[in-house]
C-alpha cells in the first residue's frame, strides 16, 4: 500500500459547512459539516482520483508525493 501526501485547503462557507480543496489533486472538492468530516471525505475523493489515474495509466499529478513509512500532519486547533 502506498501513501500519498496532499495539502488540503479548508474554508468555512457561509452556511457553516467546511469546504476542502487541494492544488495537489486537481478535481478534489469535498464538503462536510465539520473539519473532520470534510477531511475524511477529501481522503476518499483523493483515493478515488489517484486510483483512477493508476487504473487508466494516466500520470499522477506533479505535486503528489509518495510517503514511505510515516505521515506528518499539520492541523488547525480552534480556540
Amino acid at each position: 500500500m502506498n501513501f500519498y501526501k496532499i495539502n488540503l485547503h479548508l474554508e468555512t462557507l457561509e452556511d457553516g459547512q467546511i469546504l476542502a480543496t487541494s492544488q495537489d489533486v486537481p478535481g478534489l472538492v469535498a464538503q462536510g459539516r465539520t473539519v473532520q468530516e470534510a477531511v475524511e471525505i477529501a481522503q476518499d475523493v483523493a483515493r478515488k482520483i489517484i486510483e483512477s489515474h493508476l487504473e487508466y495509466g494516466d500520470p499522477l499529478p506533479e505535486n503528489l508525493l509518495t510517503v514511505a513509512d510515516s505521515i506528518e500532519l499539520n492541523i488547525a486547533v480552534a480556540i
